[in-house]
């Protein structure tokens, strides 16, 4: 596989940010597949917000997005890469990013939701070191059943 590259989410990244995440593959019953280009700039450049996107030859293969959820958790949401990019470290690349800018931030957490219509996720965050919380998600679509909340304390915060 060629390499990638991560940098920071600019604006002129939200068509491909959004075709990426439409193109993973996500079961059209979860509100996922709701989100508008709108939706992704509200998420992404609030304030505390941001996201990484993975460059391959030029094209984004893969998206991350985080917000601030209080002053110990940063919230991980929209991971996304191209299924042909799968298996090559772009997701593991995006999630480990975003736990570096939770211990540059001071957050002593990375929390995430899962969809239960993407439940076939959930060893891919384990082998990462994320653990099922009871915790309910505060961003939770009510159209949506409730999501598996996952959480991962980070070292070196503090």
């Amino acid at each position: 596989m060629t390499p990638f590259t991560l940098r920071p989410v600019t604006p002129a990244d939200l068509p491909a940010f959004h075709a990426v995440m439409m193109a993973a593959g996500m079961d059209p019953r979860s509100s996922w597949t709701r989100t508008t280009l709108q939706d992704l700039e509200r998420s992404l450049f609030g304030p505390g917000s941001g996201g990484v996107v993975a460059v391959q030859g030029g094209e984004v293969v893969g998206v991350v997005g985080f917000r601030p959820d209080g002053a110990a958790t940063l919230t991980l949401n929209k991971l996304a890469t191209l299924p042909r990019v799968r298996g090559h470290g772009v997701g593991r690349a995006l999630v480990a990013a975003v736990e570096e800018t939770a211990r540059q931030g001071g957050y002593g957490r990375v929390l995430l939701a899962i969809s239960q219509f993407n439940l076939d996720v959930l060893p891919f965050y384990a082998a990462l070191g994320y653990r099922r919380t009871d915790e309910p998600y505060a961003h939770a679509s009510p159209h949506s059943p409730p999501p598996v909340v996952l959480v991962r304390a980070l070292r070196g915060v503090g």
